[in-house]
């Protein structure tokens, strides 16, 4: 495994997260002992960079991790998520990156994971109705603290990235990138390297649609998110099986998967970018960090980078509202 920096954190070129294995997929939450298994596959194969968050579950999530990391924190990069519960009143699925607010967060997520400190600690979403200079000052005093090392945004936009940097500087910016999700090309990506920021790319698998797996939405169960999700609804499913059908040729040029494929375009990016595929079973971890030595031509990198775009919006309208691209 080969390591980049992001801003001044050390982490694998590839990491893991954790969310699937406890909220939002098929089967989630139904194999704690096989995930805990992904986790220490992740860690043997050089993997260091494990992402959670409090709203995942909620908090069953960073449970499960703090029970897979006992005994094995030393050699992770932790990083986990604040804002989107609501520790006054307003509970789960609330917005609230109160100072007052993240320092209930932070305690609860260190108690949970077992752990003195955070390494990467998010704002989860940007919260409108508290300035972000506010958020950002508040992590500086965890860090200060030795709570936290280092302070990162999930799904940011510019204007926000630069006033959060301003008052602590940001290590990474977490956001939706992949083969068919390239939004933040145009506006944040130039940002983030202006101001040396990394980049973690969630769903760099296009939630399980490159991997070429996912052939009908029968296959999820009614706790599957992606049932609501519009890039798997029925009049965009076809258009996009036929991207995933393309990456899959690629693969098979390639003598790799499509996994590895979709991962290996995204690392050809930069390397300033740590996606964090997400899984709960050892054979995908295998497979996913296989990745890292994967080295695709530039035929292949033009052939992938000239698909046409996915159908459908990543997320639905409720979703969408708290994104900033």
């Amino acid at each position: 495994m080969r390591y980049i920096k992001l801003r001044d954190l050390e982490v694998s070129r590839i990491g893991l997260g954790a969310m699937g294995m406890s909220h939002g997929y098929t089967g989630s939450g139904t194999d704690d002992a096989g995930s805990i298994r992904a986790v220490h596959r992740a860690l043997d194969l050089g993997v260091t960079l494990i992402d959670t968050a409090e709203i995942y579950g909620p908090y069953t999530n960073e449970e499960l991790l703090g029970r897979a990391l006992k005994g094995h924190r030393e050699k992770v990069v932790l990083a986990t998520k604040f804002g989107l519960v609501s520790h006054a009143g307003g509970g789960p699925w609330h917005q609230d990156s109160t100072a007052a607010n993240i320092r209930t967060a932070v305690e609860g997520s260190l108690r949970r994971l077992g752990t003195d400190h955070i390494d990467l600690y998010y704002q989860h979403r940007v919260d409108p109705a508290v300035p972000v200079e506010e958020t950002a000052g508040a992590v500086g005093e965890l860090i200060a603290e030795g709570k936290v090392r280092a302070f990162g945004l999930s799904e940011a936009g510019p204007d926000t990235i630069r006033r959060a940097h301003a008052v602590q500087p940001v290590s990474a910016v977490q956001s939706e990138y992949s083969l068919w999700t390239r939004g933040i090309e145009e506006r944040v990506l130039p940002v983030l390297r202006e101001l040396h920021i990394g980049l973690v790319p969630f769903s760099p698998l296009g939630r399980g649609f490159l991997t070429g797996a996912v052939r009908s939405t029968e296959q999820f169960d009614e706790n599957d998110f992606r049932r609501d999700n519009p890039r798997f609804s029925e009049e965009n499913f076809a258009h996009n099986l036929a991207l995933a059908d393309e990456v899959a040729a690629v693969a098979a040029e390639a003598g790799a998967t499509p996994a590895q494929v979709a991962l290996a375009w995204l690392l050809a990016q930069g390397d300033d970018i740590a996606p964090i595929p997400g899984t709960k079973r050892v054979s995908r971890v295998e497979e996913n960090t296989a990745a890292d030595a994967l080295t695709l031509s530039p035929a292949q990198l033009d052939r992938l980078g000239s698909l046409p775009p996915a159908a459908g919006d990543t997320h639905t309208e409720a979703q969408a509202r708290m994104l900033e691209r």
